[in-house]
């Protein structure tokens, strides 16, 4: 599949949450819960000057009808790039195919599902394109 080129914006953003991530996960260490990675996250990326929101509730529609249940994401920046907090021993794959729906639902192009409990971060930080 061909990826048209994301802008410098997404660029950006994808940037700030890699940045954020390894700068988190160098203060705290793995081993917390995931709600306290989703809050710094929040936190450094709007302290970078992005617009973050947390725990978004995405409509869903389906064959006519429209319904709210079943999507939420944990963060959403600037409204253009998704953020998936994980804090397991390991990642289970329905949560990678769960970031390309997100990502396909929300008509977004770029997504990160991030997992804080593992000993190198880097090892931890996974990029999805739509």
């Amino acid at each position: 599949m061909l990826y048209k080129d994301l802008s410098e914006k997404q660029e950006q953003i994808g940037s700030a949450i890699v940045n954020a991530a390894f700068k988190i996960h160098k203060a705290l260490g793995p081993g917390l819960l995931g709600k306290i990675y989703e809050i710094c996250m929040a936190h450094e990326l709007r302290k970078a000057g992005f617009k973050v929101r947390r725990q978004v509730d995405v409509p869903i529609e389906y064959d006519g009808i429209q319904f709210d249940e079943g999507l939420r994401l944990d963060l959403l920046v600037d409204d253009f790039v998704v953020v998936e907090i994980k804090s397991v021993e390991l990642v289970n794959p329905v949560w990678e195919a769960q970031i390309i729906s997100h990502l396909k639902l929300t008509g977004l192009e770029l997504g990160y599902l991030i997992n804080f409990n593992i000993p190198l971060i880097k090892k931890g930080i996974r990029r999805f394109r739509n």
